[in-house]
Order: structure tokens, then C-alpha cells, then sequence
């Protein structure tokens, strides 16, 4: 088998070198891990080198820790497996109950050799079923811990529920447009802000898909990509390229609507 290689994420130089030097007295056989100082790094690093292992930090400049999972699952080469990730953390209650929900692994900061040690013992245990089982398996269970990641606490999510939005208003030149919930066909996130997609037109909101996720209908607004929501009823149909992207067709509409793999779940056949 060959030597198994890993992808550090940390933004902080001290901490980096220290988890470094820990993983390679934990786990000689490993090849010396390779260093990313932020998000950014990390994703662009993880894609060239395609490791066995990702440890990420979870806050880092550029991009988090999970935003960097995810769009490596999305944009991770067919045919090569999908790396173990460990989220690496302070403490953080709420973090560490999504971890352990998710069945994640993940590291708490300062990390101890203690704990790395049974860490590096899954790892390894996890890279012999990789290697004998099917590609296509493993990238599916990374994609379901995910997912887990993604969906907010239920608790939480019930103790303080978002307002349901009926109506938007968006500025278009010296109006303001009051636009139903109903009437978009889909929200596209751009750098600042988030384009609302109508049959009449398009307008712009300055907020995020995170802030306005929660105040949709779940069962009426889908997310498909980290940057787009739609309203499933505009779907006309699901499908899939030469190369297994998925994206959607819409009902009226010219455009088509990248799926993520970590939303093609939600078109597989009932």
C-alpha cells in the first residue's frame, strides 16, 4: 500500500506546526503533511495534491473549515477517492455535538497525543476499508456526514424558529420592488448579495443565503448548490452530463442550475 499522505488546514502558525509534529509522531508511517495557512490554500492545495487525509481548522480567513469540505466534494476528481476528513476545533459545545451527530471526526485545540493517537487508529482503520471497498461508496458516506454538518440542530432550529418571509424587497434603480415569495423561481448568491429570479425580471438583496434559507419553506425551496436555492415546483427535470454533473432544468427558462453533489441526493428516483 502506498506511503498515505495528509493536508494540514490551520491558520495558525504555532498550533500548524505543532499538530504537525504530533501527527508524525503518531503516525510514522505517514508522508510529512503538507501545510495550508487558510481556506483558501487549503482548497486550492487539496485538489493538486489529492491526500488521503484533511485535517481542517474550522474557523479560517478565506474559507471555514466545512465550506472547504464542501466544495471539494463538489469539485473532487471522478475516480479518486474522497479524502478522511478531521475538523480540527476549539471548544465549542454546539460544534462538538454536530461533529458527533455527523459521526465526524474531529480534534479539539491544544490537541493532546492521547487523543490524536485513537484519532490516527480510525484513520487507519478507515483507509484499509477504502481500499477494499467501492470508491463510489466512501464518497457517498463523506457526503451523508456532510449533509449531517449542513442541517442545522433540531433543538436549536425549535427553540427559535425563523420568521417565515412572504415578501421581499429589493432596490431596482429608485424603486423598491416588493416581490412575493411566491413568484421567485430561484436565489443565486453573488459576491455581495443575493440575486432574486423572477418571471418578470431579476433584483438584487444585500443578504446571505445562510440568513435567508431559514425563512423559506424547506418543503417549496430547495438548496442544490452552496450558492443557489430553487423553488422545486419551476423544476422540470434533473440530469446528468458525460461527466456525472447533474444540473437542472427549469420550466420556462433557458438557463440550467448546477447541482453540487452534495444536493444530488434530493433528485434521485423515488
Amino acid at each position: 500500500m502506498p506511503q498515505p499522505t495528509a493536508l494540514i488546514a490551520e491558520d495558525e502558525p504555532l498550533l500548524a506546526n505543532a499538530l504537525r509534529q504530533a501527527l508524525q509522531r503518531t503516525w510514522p508511517e505517514l508522508e510529512a503533511p503538507h501545510m495550508a495557512a487558510n481556506g483558501i490554500e487549503a482548497l486550492e492545495q487539496a485538489l493538486a495534491l489529492l491526500p488521503d487525509v484533511l485535517l481542517l481548522d474550522i474557523r479560517m480567513p478565506g474559507r471555514s473549515g466545512l465550506e472547504v469540505a464542501r466544495e471539494l466534494a463538489d469539485a473532487w476528481p471522478a475516480g479518486r477517492p474522497f479524502p478522511l476528513i478531521v475538523f480540527v476545533t476549539a471548544y465549542d459545545n454546539y460544534a462538538v455535538e454536530a461533529f458527533e451527530r455527523a459521526a465526524v471526526d474531529y480534534l479539539l485545540k491544544p490537541v493532546n497525543d492521547a487523543r490524536l493517537g485513537a484519532t490516527v487508529a480510525r484513520l487507519k482503520a478507515l483507509l484499509d476499508q477504502r481500499a477494499a471497498g467501492s470508491q463510489d461508496e466512501h464518497l457517498e458516506r463523506a457526503l451523508a456526514q456532510l449533509r449531517r454538518l449542513a442541517s442545522p440542530d433540531t433543538a436549536e432550529a425549535e427553540a427559535q424558529p425563523a420568521a417565515r418571509l412572504d415578501i421581499i424587497r429589493a432596490a431596482v434603480g429608485n424603486q423598491v420592488r416588493m416581490i412575493p415569495v411566491s413568484d421567485v423561481i430561484y436565489f443565486e448568491a453573488t459576491d455581495k448579495y443575493v440575486n432574486v429570479v423572477t418571471a418578470d425580471g431579476q433584483a438584487l438583496i444585500r443578504t446571505s443565503l445562510r440568513e435567508l434559507i431559514p425563512q423559506l419553506d424547506a418543503q417549496q425551496f430547495w438548496q442544490v448548490h452552496r450558492g443557489t436555492v430553487v423553488q422545486v415546483r419551476h423544476v422540470q427535470a434533473a440530469v446528468r452530463d458525460e461527466a456525472g454533473k447533474m444540473s437542472l432544468v427549469l420550466r420556462n427558462r433557458s438557463e440550467k442550475l448546477a447541482v453540487s453533489r452534495l444536493f444530488s441526493h434530493l433528485f434521485k428516483q423515488m
